[in-house]
């Protein structure tokens, strides 16, 4: 990655575990596309719903020559689903790209 990952907690405490968590996703996502530009991630925890919890809000930007890959919105009341549905959204998203060059 040419600029270093960019980690957000919105509306919710910095937690170092879901840091690294994500991180190592970031890692990941670098080995299937290496010429990754850019990635920031942001976390955040939405207003509360009345029949549910709070649920996680992830959004992944990744910048990739000539394009930006966007992955908005995997909401889940665990933080981990939802990086990690979101990480498995822009995989795919990368994977089409890589096929498309």
């Amino acid at each position: 990655m040419k600029t270093p990952l960019q980690i957000t907690f919105r509306d919710m405490p910095h937690s170092d575990a879901l840091d690294t968590h994500i991180r190592d996703k970031a890692q990941k996502l670098e080995q299937i596309f290496a010429d990754i530009v850019s990635c920031r991630v942001v976390v955040e925890q939405a207003a509360k719903h009345h029949q549910q919890g709070k649920p996680f809000n992830v959004r992944i930007d990744l910048g990739v020559p000539g394009s930006e890959i966007v992955v908005d919105k995997q909401a889940n009341e665990d933080a981990y689903v939802a990086v990690r549905d979101a990480f498995d959204a822009a995989k795919r998203q990368l994977e089409d790209y890589a096929r498309q060059l």
